[in-house]
């Protein structure tokens, strides 16, 4: 905990840093700029003994850089990676760079012209220094629109600064997760050697008594175990390993019901129309595991119908159960796996690329879920 608040007040005071520099550099540009009526003696300038205070639009832009930054950071990057398409990202970038852009331009332009108020001859402001003719300096102030090819540069630097912040904080956070989920399953791996073990134990037992389905079960679950720990431990599984997995889990769902109570009907595509797709882990089975709980009631009919179709890079799925009075609504859950929690993983693994619906529907809990898998 200290060492988080630690970083919060050193990222805290590099930003403070960071802006401080900004201000001093755009401080620096404005110094060369000499306002009516404030004209120091010719020997004071030359001396350097003439130091002049930054101008209100100075401060004015240098808070439409920080909305750049911020906003970017916090808002417009975030809201771009949810597009999949690319030019939509960079058309949400371009749109607020401009906009920022353009409100420094009409805000801060009418400061500008004031404090730079002289005449002006063929777009150039020209200042006289009132001293004998061979001592007579010009002092040139571009106006304001002159000025923007130099502000436009800044804006653009800004932005380059916000994108390196933004995504160098984002790997950040994805290594730190990384790091914090190997270390977690390093610490796990002695409880799952001693529970295959076991399970290899008791299959042998099985064996040897006769008891052949049981055997069966219990290899079931030995695997389903193998593939939660090892095998889903990457970012991508192939959609039959998913597959094989469902079907191991309706086994052993039934296990706890008799006759009819617990009907499933899995319906997949042919291997090898799935051969090459591949998927998140462990996507579907929070479905599933909700069809069980929430589907079932001892005592009475219930069926469960789950079905997967790929076309192209499309894939759906579907899973109806029976809506029983006892039957709670996902969102409701208190202690398992809540739909809003489903919601947060799908908007991790495929943001901007899925769409799930959830609803009630002729005495059936629909749940359809769409995904680009391009």
């Amino acid at each position: 905990m200290l060492a988080v608040k630690k970083r919060f007040w050193i990222e805290i005071v590099l930003h403070l840093v960071f802006w401080t520099g900004v201000l001093y550099v755009l401080t620096s540009l404005d110094r060369p700029h000499i306002q009516v009526g404030k004209v120091p003696p010719l020997g004071n300038i030359l001396r350097g003994q003439y130091v002049q205070r930054p101008s209100a639009f100075v401060y004015m832009m240098l808070g439409f850089l920080m909305a750049l930054f911020y906003g970017n950071i916090f808002w417009v990057f975030r809201k771009a990676l949810r597009h999949k398409n690319g030019i939509v990202r960079l058309a949400l970038c371009f749109a607020w760079l401009t906009m920022v852009f353009g409100a420094d331009y009409f805000m801060a332009g009418p400061l500008f012209d004031q404090a730079y108020q002289v005449p002006k001859t063929h777009g150039v402001i020209m200042l006289p220094v009132r001293h004998s003719p061979a001592d007579a300096i010009n002092f040139r102030v571009t106006d304001w629109w002159h000025v923007q090819p130099v502000l436009l540069l800044a804006f653009l630097v800004i932005e380059g600064i916000a994108i390196a912040y933004f995504f160098l904080k984002e790997w950040a956070k994805s290594e730190l997760l990384q790091l914090s989920t190997e270390n977690k399953f390093l610490r796990s791996q002695v409880n799952p050697h001693f529970l295959f073990n076991t399970l290899n134990n008791l299959f042998s037992l099985a064996q040897r008594e006769g008891k052949g389905d049981l055997a069966d079960k219990i290899a079931k679950l030995s695997g389903m175990m193998r593939y939660m720990i090892y095998e889903s431990n990457t970012d991508r599984v192939p959609l039959a390993s998913e597959l094989s997995y469902l079907e191991d889990c309706i086994v052993l769902h039934q296990m706890r019901y008799a006759g009819d109570e617990a009907a499933v009907t899995l319906h997949y595509p042919e291997p090898a129309t799935v051969a090459a797709v591949q998927v998140a882990p462990m996507l579907f089975i929070p479905f599933l595991e909700n069809a069980f709980k929430h589907g079932v009631a001892i005592g009475r009919h219930s069926s469960i119908t789950l079905s997967i179709t790929v076309n192209g890079n499309k894939l759906v799925f579907t899973c109806e159960n029976t809506d029983h009075s006892s039957v709670q609504k996902l969102e409701e859950e208190q202690g398992g796996i809540g739909l809003e929690n489903v919601r947060r993983r799908l908007e991790l693994v495929y943001p901007g690329r899925h769409q799930l619906r959830a609803c009630q529907e002729d005495g059936k809990y629909i749940v359809n879920l769409q995904i680009d898998l391009s």
